[in-house]
């Protein structure tokens, strides 16, 4: 087992992996940037480096200064946390040459999986079931067309090195497909410095399903169970919940079956999701795999009574996983509070808090960084708290989340605690038969 870890992250999940280290027995080593020089992780961590200014280039992207502060702390370990480095193949190689064992997916497994096209092939071959589209990168406009023509209307053009709905456009006729094919390049190129398109059918009115998965260095990979990550603005996740509505046991076994087929196929280690598109006939669809832990594993947890964390580091350290596939006991939902005025186009609040009370009691669970006082940096995610509930059925469920987030207190800023009430009382929510499409229609007006 590992003496010391780094955290390559900061915020709630910097926070989130201290305290399952502490459990562990693990020493932690903090990074932080000079904006987050009083935030919580760099408090609860036995120790703590600052790399850098406040811009993630100049800290938390910055792989030299990571790897400084790993050496200079002796660590043997680093956590990358979700996002920044999280997917980064440079970064996970550059451990591994400087013996430093990198909590999560290899470079080969993360430049397999991050390259959308590249994934699409391996998952076909692995009998992982897939989106009508191309078989791999479109080189013209007139090979797009193509195979948007055998596909069959409405397409979708999506960016390899895409991600959060950047280069991605959907076409409905051939008429519309130049210029879709140039916006898409265009975004694409300036979002991520890479224009390569690739192409599949358009799934109407589909739900967001996620698989989680563990797998380790022998071979093996089990799942735990599925995530509906459908209610989402702009391809955001907003609110995530366990099990799916729509999602039933033969459903649930077909899927967690492919999901490990997948993760097998690479020989994947550590925790992922892989990610589905379900359809209204129930068919699903392989989308992607995330190579990382999600910011919305904490409802996993809840509803399987297992430490997610706790298992990346086990099998990063060698161990084996326990062998079995776990499944809901119960049900859980998250919503993601975020500084931003949902009034106002879910525009960024930075600022102080100037008061915090955060919700308890039975089943409730929240996983913050946040506490009276503390000043929210303008450079990052503006997430500042997720709100985790659980309970014997779905409906007690939403009751409880409703209940948690009146009781929720933050000011000085402006939050999405007032979206996440409204969308507890919302009908079509509550029925559970909504798909991606949710938010093009809900009412935002006077939050």
């Amino acid at each position: 087992m590992f003496n010391k870890i780094l955290i390559a992250n900061r915020g709630e999940i910097a926070l989130r992996i201290i305290r399952t280290c502490k459990e562990m027995g693990i020493k932690t080593v903090a990074v932080y940037s000079t904006a987050d020089e009083e935030s919580l992780h760099v408090r609860f961590a036995d120790e703590a480096v600052c790399i850098g200014a406040p811009s993630g280039k100049d800290s938390y992207l910055s792989i030299p200064r990571i790897i400084s502060a790993a050496e200079i702390t002796n660590a043997d370990a680093i956590h990358p946390g979700y996002g920044f480095l999280a997917e980064n193949a440079e970064f996970s190689k550059v451990c591994e040459e400087y013996n430093i064992k990198f909590i999560g997916a290899s470079e080969d497994m993360i430049n397999r999986m991050g390259d959308k096209a590249t994934a699409k092939s391996t998952m076909k071959k692995a009998g992982v079931p897939i989106v009508p589209g191309s078989d791999g990168l479109i080189e013209s406009v007139k090979e797009g067309k193509k195979i948007a023509k055998k596909a069959g209307y409405p397409v979708l053009l999506k960016a390899t090195s895409g991600g959060g709905g950047k280069g991605m456009r959907i076409v409905k006729d051939e008429e519309g497909f130049q210029k879709a094919w140039d916006d898409a390049r265009t975004e694409a190129m300036n979002s991520f410095g890479d224009d390569r398109m690739y192409l599949e059918k358009y799934v109407e009115e589909p739900r967001h399903v996620e698989i989680q998965i563990v797998g380790d260095n022998k071979g093996h990979a089990c799942h735990l169970s599925e995530r509906d990550c459908s209610i989402q603005r702009r391809h955001q996740k907003l609110i995530e919940e366990t099990p799916s509505p729509v999602v039933t046991q033969e459903l649930r076994e077909k899927m967690g079956q492919a999901a490990i087929k997948g993760a097998e196929a690479i020989g994947y280690e550590g925790a992922g999701t892989v990610e589905f598109l379900v359809d209204k006939n129930g068919d699903f669809y392989f989308m992607e795999m995330n190579t990382r832990i999600q910011v919305e594993h904490p409802i996993t947890e809840e509803v399987t009574d297992y430490d997610l964390i706790k298992e990346q580091i086990k099998v990063a350290a060698g161990d084996p996983i326990s062998g079995r596939n776990y499944y809901p006991q119960k049900f859980a939902i998250e919503c993601r509070i975020n500084a931003e005025d949902p009034g106002k186009d879910f525009r960024p609040c930075p600022g102080k808090i100037t008061q915090l009370h955060l919700p308890g009691g039975h089943g409730v669970r929240v996983d913050s960084h946040v506490y009276a006082g503390y000043t929210i940096p303008p450079y990052y995610d503006s997430m500042i708290a997720k709100v985790i509930v659980s309970a014997q059925t779905r409906e007690e469920a939403i009751i409880k989340m409703k209940r948690a987030l009146g009781e929720m207190v933050i000011e000085g800023v402006r939050t999405t605690i007032p979206f996440h009430l409204r969308l507890m009382d919302n009908e079509v929510f509550k029925s559970g038969n909504f798909t991606t499409a949710f938010m093009d229609t809900f009412d935002l007006e006077g939050l």
